[in-house]
């Protein structure tokens, strides 16, 4: 049986990043504690100045500028092309990255995951859009002070970064959103 849980952007527990440089909000995750353990985890940063990203060996990521001007990073010595607000970017966790500021601080919206743990679909949407998912885990995070999520077990309200989690789904499940959101799918890997 699936469960259904909304996460309120008021309760996401604060903490440091790997490598000390910030903290990090933490939305979700599957499974682990502190920064080790999980197969993947949903979490907003505050990033103040340009810096280096810490690693996280075995994930990958795929990061997307929420507020702020934005950022370009550099990846293994390459830059980036500029990341603007909702313009999601996936990069190996292994990778030496760092970042530079395109105008003053920003915060962004990550999700890291094992893809030898789960296969990950991630997609930014905005107005009413309604799709399926088989996936057995999903995630509606909301960018708005107001966003209807509807669902065959009931609909919800969620305000601005507030997250819809969903666990346990084995069918073929309805969405219907009303809003700008982000819908990740997270699948277990057989």
């Amino acid at each position: 049986m699936s469960q259904l849980k909304v996460l309120r952007a008021a309760d996401y527990p604060r903490m440091p990043w790997k490598n000390g440089g910030g903290s990090t909000e933490e939305i979700t995750r599957d499974a682990g504690t502190g920064l080790d353990g999980f197969g993947w985890r949903l979490s907003i940063a505050d990033i103040g100045e340009s810096g280096g990203f810490s690693t996280f060996a075995g994930y990958q990521r795929v990061i997307t500028v929420l507020q702020g001007a934005g950022m370009r990073l550099t990846v293994d010595g390459q830059d980036t092309r500029p990341l603007l607000p909702l313009d999601p970017f996936a990069f190996s966790g292994e990778s030496q990255v760092s970042c530079t500021l395109l105008g003053g601080a920003i915060r962004d919206f990550n999700l890291i995951y094992a893809p030898q743990r789960y296969s990950a679909r991630l997609q930014w949407l905005d107005g009413e859009q309604r799709f399926f998912t088989s996936a057995g885990t999903v995630l509606v995070f909301s960018v708005t002070e107001q966003l209807a999520v509807k669902l065959s077990e009931g609909a919800q309200q969620l305000g601005r970064h507030d997250c819809l989690q969903l666990d346990g789904n084995r069918g073929l499940l309805e969405i219907s959103v009303s809003g700008p959101c982000c819908v990740i799918e997270l699948t277990p890997q057989r």
